[in-house]
């Protein structure tokens, strides 16, 4: 068998996700994979977490391989070196920290990342702590940056650049579905392979501090949001292409130094058949949301605004669709807060799409900050009433198909569910519109169609050289050239 030419083969490159999480976004990169049967597929997933043994999801025949690569936590143990290696670790480390501290070009960050990028074995010997405490002396615009907190974002520093150290399969194309993690590992592969890179904004930066970084001291969490910013930046100009999700995601790049050539806008998209329109069920008022119940899964608004809606129709049942294992417990602990009991359930993501959002009445969208919208786009073509929140792209998604309120108002949000919960008339007109718009709109099969040509403009091979006869005489003039004579003479003889 002739192997695959590497202008057909992708590296699909993503952060713990596809194909060994059930989610949203791994959903989507798996309709990209079926949907697009002419190209091989080298699946590779970097996260912080620990993978699954085996995939989650079957992996269809144009799949080569799949492989995991989960960071290490243990972090890597700073060591000073002498000679050639020491100089040019200091010289490394110098211009990562001035492009996180300071106002520094975007350059200077990226000179220094793709130095340790070009010899990873750089990585441990990285004196990031001295270089943070000197960028930050000579031109500071962060909070106070003691020893200690030099030191603790040195290591997480250091940790989350191991990223640039994990190898991609060879491939024509890398494409990088994610955030900052699977992005630093597509730039070291660019840099160290050539090979082109098609960047899909599935989830913006989130501008503020994560909820895993409250402990941490205000200097540090800026070291951090500086370096998810950093390497975005890096991204929008190393990308051959760039697929914002929407409309929303499409502006955030253009702010932060994306050129709008390269933007490509391809909205999420999911398959009708697979939420088709199901009768409301017989059964009490119900609410869904869908989400992975983590902490920044917008579980805690959702929550406080249900207290809300139960006051004012006991008896409504919140059914969470989809929680993760890894954050049952915290889902837990957030319901027995609130003293809502029974009146919250928990479901895992059912085997069957098409029971997803049956159980509700009213969709209830509460986000996250950087949550893509492909669980709105999944309520709104199951043909159920939606009350989003305007979060990112929701208010672009739902447009006039669903009621909309704004965010940090739990009243606001309660309000509007229990108007939907109470008029069934208005419950089914919202239904039908969002399923149309969706229809409309968010379906897989242009999905993959747009993906499918631009893997095909960044991968094709070049066009031959074509060449043009230029005749450099003057005209006109009695006998032809010699070069011509011969061509005439060749086409008479052929």
């Amino acid at each position: 068998m002739n192997p695959t030419p590497p202008h057909e083969r992708i590296c699909l490159l993503t952060g713990g996700g596809y194909p060994y999480r059930r989610d949203a976004l791994s959903g989507w990169c798996r309709t990209l994979v079926q949907g697009l049967r002419r190209f091989r597929f080298e699946l590779l997933t970097v996260t912080d977490r620990e993978p699954p043994p085996a995939p989650a999801y079957p992996l269809p025949l144009n799949v080569g391989s799949a492989r995991a690569v989960a960071m290490s936590r243990g972090g890597t143990r700073h060591e000073r070196r002498r000679g050639t290696d020491g100089d040019l670790a200091r010289a490394a480390a110098t211009l990562l920290c001035q492009g996180l501290i300071g106002d520094h070009p975007d350059e200077v960050f990226a000179g220094g990342l793709r130095r340790v990028a070009d010899n990873p074995s750089l990585l441990p010997a990285l004196p990031l702590a001295d270089a943070l405490l000197e960028s930050w002396r000579t031109g500071h615009d962060v909070p106070r940056l003691s020893v200690r907190d030099a030191r603790t974002a040195a290591a997480l520093l250091r940790h989350a650049l191991g990223a640039i150290t994990v190898h991609l399969p060879d491939a024509g194309l890398v494409h990088c579905v994610g955030g900052t993690t699977p992005l630093l590992t597509a730039l070291a592969g660019r840099w160290r392979t050539g090979v082109p890179l098609l960047l899909t904004e599935a989830r913006a930066p989130v501008a503020r501090h994560k909820p895993h970084e409250e402990r941490l001291s205000p200097a540090v969490r800026t070291v951090l949001r500086r370096l998810r910013g950093s390497v975005a930046r890096t991204g929008y100009a190393e990308a051959g292409l760039i697929a914002p999700l929407s409309a929303y995601h499409h502006s955030w790049a253009l702010r932060h130094g994306a050129q709008a050539a390269k933007l490509v806008q391809v909205p999420a998209g999911v398959d009708p058949s697979e939420y088709p329109v199901a009768a409301e069920l017989e059964s009490g008022p119900a609410v869904v949301w869908a989400g992975s119940g983590g902490p920044d899964s917008g579980l805690s608004p959702l929550l406080a605004a249900f207290q809300h809606v139960v006051a004012a129709i006991p008896g409504t049942v919140l059914h969470l669709v989809g929680v993760t294992a890894t954050h049952e417990d915290h889902c837990a602990e957030q319901i027995e807060r609130t003293g809502l009991g029974r009146a919250v359930r928990l479901h895992p993501l059912p085997a069957d799409r098409r029971d997803r959002y049956t159980a509700g009445h009213v969709v209830a969208h509460v986000p996250g900050p950087a949550d893509p919208p492909y669980r709105l786009v999944e309520a709104m073509m199951s043909g159920r009433a939606v009350v989003g929140v305007d979060v990112g792209p929701a208010a672009e998604t739902l447009g006039d198909a669903g009621v909309l309120v704004q965010p940090g108002d739990p009243a606001e949000l309660a309000i509007a569910v229990v108007g939907l919960l109470r008029s069934p008339t208005r419950r089914r007109v919202l239904g039908d519109a969002a399923r149309r718009r969706a229809l409309t709109h968010f379906t897989n099969d242009r999905v993959v169609r747009v993906y499918g040509a631009l893997y095909t403009d960044l991968v094709a091979p070049p066009p031959p050289t074509a060449y043009e006869l230029a005749l450099a005489v003057p005209a006109p003039r009695s006998e032809p050239p010699a070069t011509l004579r011969w061509l005439v003479s060749e086409r008479h003889s052929a």
